[in-house]
């Protein structure tokens, strides 16, 4: 478990493609804190295990369901990446619940500062933008942001000076594509009222009749 705020900018030193899998060696420092081999470290918000240590680095395997599913398949040498070690039971839970399951890939389609912040417009698959609502939760590359805009096939968040500076969402260009992963409390609420339910709840607006209902 996670909780979308990263700890470091790590590089990709080499990645092994196999034939429907890849092994990344990634170059990293903060982070070797206390890891083992076995633990678990977000790499742009997707959930790997480590299986090899270096002084400067690690190495985690990427299985072809994995590569299908996000964007870890276009690294190269050279790739900045977010990393993010599992929440510790003792630490401060910063961000959101971030499980490191990617749910879809998005891509940015506009950026525009305003004043000292950067706002990021990403245009998503329909599968994602139905859990996604204003002023809630998204994880985008691994980090804990807050949707701050809706529309019809995007969303929009404004991030601060230090988020862009301390992640590599400050490389992110228009067009480029970034793993995301919706806040899990939506779509476990959607597996328990049942699809009969969550197809009444999308068809007209939440009522109160609706919650009653449904045991809320």
């Amino acid at each position: 478990m996670f909780t979308g705020i990263v700890e470091e900018i790590g590089t990709i030193r080499q990645v092994e493609m196999g034939r429907h899998s890849a092994v990344l060696h990634i170059d990293a420092k903060e982070i070797l804190t206390d890891i083992h081999i076995g633990d678990s470290i977000a790499v742009n918000g997707v959930c790997l295990t480590v299986t090899a240590l270096r002084a400067d680095g690690f190495a985690a395997d990427a299985m072809h369901e994995t590569l299908n599913r996000t964007t870890l398949a276009a690294l190269k040498n050279g790739s900045h990446i977010n990393l993010e070690r599992a929440m510790a039971a003792d630490g401060r839970f910063g961000g959101h619940i971030v499980a490191g399951h990617v749910d879809g890939v998005g891509t940015i389609v506009k950026l525009q500062r305003d004043d000292t912040a950067v706002w990021y417009t990403v245009q998503a698959p329909p599968t994602i933008m139905r859990y996604i609502i204003e002023k809630g939760s998204i994880a985008v590359d691994g980090i804990s942001l807050t949707v701050a805009k809706v529309s019809a096939d995007s969303f929009s968040v404004s991030v601060i000076p230090h988020t862009v500076r301390v992640t590599a969402l400050g490389e992110r260009k228009t067009g480029d594509k970034v793993n995301l992963e919706n806040d899990m409390i939506g779509k476990y609420v959607e597996k328990l009222l049942g699809k009969d339910a969550a197809a009444e709840a999308t068809q007209s607006a939440l009522t109160r009749e609706f919650l009653i209902k449904h045991g809320y």
